[in-house]
């Protein structure tokens, strides 16, 4: 699939990869933690680097990070080094300003997880495809299949209702200027970001939620490592 022509807007990506992974109790990052013999960061980036006619992927790390330089794919021309921050919002943020100097406002930006090694192709194609016409941009995610329960001091206080909610996931798709817009806006006025959607929502923004898969798993949990091998393996 390309993405991208002389008449259409750039596609870029942006993966804020300068967290430190406290809850993996590891020794480094988990983003540089061994996955079927590479980094995670590296199945992460050679899944992104797969999908053609891609402008570019702009990998915010953090001012210590002493493990980048050390991967074979570091040296990849389509991949741009930028210095991220302390919060995921400011290391995107820094991404979309470096960005800035080559990208058009009109242009997409898939923002991705380094930690989430799993994405598929198909999945980052209809991203795409469902939200290249839609006015504001949107996400991957899936409908939560668990039930949900409202706790306090470890007690159950209700059931939550889940038909109408999702787990968001990652690419998040938006324009490069709305969403450097947004993000600066919402750091200035201190705004809880989580992800890029809820940077664009804290505005009104309504993003499209594209149905992707479960196997796009986040990696947080050392458990998550032997979880996302198996995936890997299985060619998801």
């Amino acid at each position: 699939m390309t993405v991208s022509n002389q008449q259409a807007p750039a596609y870029w990506v942006v993966v804020p990869a300068a967290g430190v992974g406290a809850r993996m109790g590891a020794d480094c990052p988990k983003q540089y933690l061994p996955l079927l013999q590479k980094t995670v960061i590296e199945h992460t980036l050679s899944r992104l680097l797969a999908i053609k006619g891609l402008a570019g992927v702009y990998v915010a790390l953090g001012s210590q990070d002493a493990h980048w330089k050390q991967l074979p794919i570091a040296v990849h021309p389509a991949i741009y080094p930028v210095e991220g921050a302390a919060e995921r919002a400011g290391s995107v943020l820094n991404a979309l300003i470096a960005l800035s100097d080559v990208a058009q406002e009109d242009d997409w930006v898939l923002v991705h997880d380094a930690a989430r090694p799993c994405i598929t192709q198909q999945d980052i194609e209809s991203l795409i495809r469902c939200v290249a016409d839609h006015p504001v941009g949107g996400i991957l995610g899936v409908p939560v299949s668990d039930t949900l329960k409202n706790v306090s001091d470890g007690h159950i206080l209700s059931t939550i209702d889940r038909s109408a909610l999702w787990q968001a996931q990652t690419p998040q798709m938006f324009r490069v200027g709305l969403l450097r817009a947004c993000l600066q806006r919402a750091l200035a006025e201190k705004k809880i970001i989580t992800d890029e959607a809820s940077a664009l929502e804290a505005f009104g923004y309504k993003p499209l939620m594209v149905k992707g898969r479960s196997s796009n798993i986040k990696i947080t949990y050392p458990d998550d490592l032997a979880i996302a091998g198996f995936l890997l393996q299985q060619n998801t």
